[in-house]
């Protein structure tokens, strides 16, 4: 595999404008919404915006691996003969959500990779052939073809919302390949199977943006109102989070990515079973169908104020079958749990790899 790394200032700019290029060309072409090659009619708005965000890391420019079927944008901090700890974003956030996290990790001796998922920031696919599929197993792969892409055999993995679902799969199917794990909301590996049982109606009131894109009304509504939805999406996941316009900015600029509307809107819909997955993954969906233990050392924690949907800790404790260990959060904090109390979620990721 191609482990070349791109990390020169200059390179780094010139794809940001590329990208940028890419997008408003796609804009153009694309102004009608198709569910495959879904496009935000207000990205090009906010093209300024999305190029200071990316430019606002504070580790420096971004680095790039080819995996696969990917070109991965990552951000790296800490030394790079240090143990390796990756870090997973949840949707709709971004990188920006370990900001304060990594350096903590970073002072322990640890090298940090905070990748960018398929479909936002910098990370794009290779081909324009690929489907923008957005299903558990295909995001969990792309964390295992970045593993191999850099050479790294084995990590701790840490992550929230989306990037704790890959977290405990790749725990899951791949124990091998993962040295401890923190997960905010513990045992998220869900199936279709299980997907079409009927939840009580205030749970499925919590649902509701699923139900929306399972709709044309709303994969368009989406793909014209991409930040306002994300907006909304963090104001009632962390009710309490009072995070300012700039910090939302910062990390909504990666929601412009030219599939980001695609992929979500693919993977809420594979949850209903309204679309079927790519049949590469077909062998790890039925696997991850009989919700397999996770054996590895695990620390899971919640927020006290989590608005978004998530299971109780007592429904999930069984499933994590190695030394285990559950934490509330409390003061406060919501879904984004690493961006809203960093400290705790560093502490976790540190103890996690000594038990």
């Amino acid at each position: 595999m191609n482990t070349a790394l791109r990390t020169t200032p200059s390179t780094q700019h010139r794809r940001r404008l590329l990208g940028l290029s890419l997008l408003a060309t796609a804009l153009l072409q694309f102004g009608a919404f198709s569910a495959t090659n879904a496009q935000s009619a207000t990205t090009a708005a906010s093209q300024p915006a999305a190029t200071q965000a990316l430019a606002s890391l504070p580790f420096g420019a971004l680095k790039h691996v080819k995996t696969g079927l990917l070109d991965v944008a990552y951000a790296e901090t800490g030394p790079a003969n240090g143990p390796v700890v990756i870090l997973l974003h949840g949707w709709p956030y971004d990188i920006h959500s370990y900001d304060e996290v990594a350096p903590l990790l970073a002072a322990k001796g640890y090298r940090v990779l905070m990748p960018y998922a398929r479909g936002y920031g910098d990370t794009h696919f290779l081909s324009d052939k690929t489907v923008r599929n957005g299903q558990p197993a295909a995001l969990a792969s792309d964390v295992i073809d970045f593993m191999d892409a850099l050479q790294i055999k084995q990590a701790v993995l840490g992550g929230y919302d989306w990037g704790a679902r890959s977290a405990d799969i790749v725990s899951a199917l791949w124990p091998e390949r993962v040295k401890a794990l923190v997960s905010v909301s513990g045992y998220l590996i869900g199936n279709q199977a299980a997907g079409k049982n009927p939840l009580p109606p205030k749970a499925e009131l919590q649902w509701w943006y699923q139900f929306y894109f399972a709709t044309e009304r709303g994969a368009a509504g989406y793909a014209k109102n991409t930040h306002d939805f994300a907006r909304l999406i963090w104001q009632t996941a962390s009710p309490k989070w009072a995070f300012d316009d700039a910090t939302f900015d910062r990390s909504a600029a990666a929601l412009d990515n030219p599939d980001h509307v695609a992929i979500t809107l693919f993977n809420y819909r594979w949850r209903l079973g309204l679309v079927q997955g790519e049949s590469q993954y077909e062998a790890l969906e039925q696997k991850l169908a009989s919700a397999p233990p996770i054996h590895v050392p695990t620390i899971t924690l919640e927020g006290d104020a989590n608005g978004a949907p998530h299971p109780a800790p007592e429904d999930y404790a069984k499933r994590f079958t190695g030394k285990y260990e559950f934490r509330l959060i409390n003061g406060g904090i919501g879904h984004n749990l690493p961006q809203e109390d960093p400290q705790a979620f560093a502490k976790a990721i540190i103890d996690a790899d000594a038990l």
